[in-house]
């Protein structure tokens, strides 16, 4: 007798391993048959040279070196356009003539002079040319005046290099500045401070 195992009843096809088929008529399997656009290859994108980016480069006026630095520059020369058309102003209506200025508040109520008193008489002898005259209406707006003009001109030069103006101050300076002002206001309101009143 033979001690072959005997072989085992055929197993049904496994639906996820095995293809799906369709059945047509008289029971004839059917196939999908591939389509002309299912049969033609995709199209090969062209190999790309060393360093290349997919990325289609930015083109045009903006994208350029020019482009760049015009917007780096665009904000402080519309900083300095916004200054010059107020000193322009200033300079053009006096304010050392009564109405074209509000007066400043805590002189109005108290008779104290406050730092800025005098900033916009200042303002006008400076830009009309007449420095003693600006120092005398107001020292701390003069010195601010040229403060400004230090601090654009630097920020011009890192904008135009691309560089970040970043001017890092220690507490101590803001301390400084303080007691500046507070010392100018006081003095600027005493009997033997009065060459520092406007």
């Amino acid at each position: 007798m033979d001690a072959s195992p005997t072989p085992s009843a055929a197993q049904p096809p496994d639906p996820e391993t095995e293809p799906q088929q369709g059945v047509g008529p008289l029971n004839m399997p059917l196939t999908v048959c591939p389509t002309p656009d299912m049969a033609r290859p995709a199209p090969a994108r062209p190999a790309l040279e060393d360093g290349a980016s997919a990325t289609p480069a930015r083109t045009g006026w903006s994208g350029s070196p020019t482009g760049r630095k015009a917007r780096r520059l665009a904000t402080p020369i519309g900083i300095l356009a916004a200054v010059a058309g107020a000193f322009a102003y200033v300079g053009a209506v006096d304010p050392n003539e009564s109405g074209h200025y509000p007066v400043c508040p805590l002189l109005k109520l108290t008779g104290v002079l406050c730092p800025g008193c005098g900033g916009l008489r200042s303002a006008h002898a400076f830009i009309t040319g007449d420095l003693g005259a600006a120092l005398g209406a107001n020292a701390i707006a003069t010195v601010g005046y040229f403060l400004f003009a230090a601090v654009w001109v630097l920020w011009l030069v890192r904008a135009w290099r691309g560089q970040p103006l970043r001017i890092g101050l220690a507490p101590v300076w803001w301390w400084g500045v303080g007691a500046v002002l507070l010392t100018f206001t006081v003095v600027r309101n005493l009997p033997f401070g009065s060459a520092l009143a406007p």
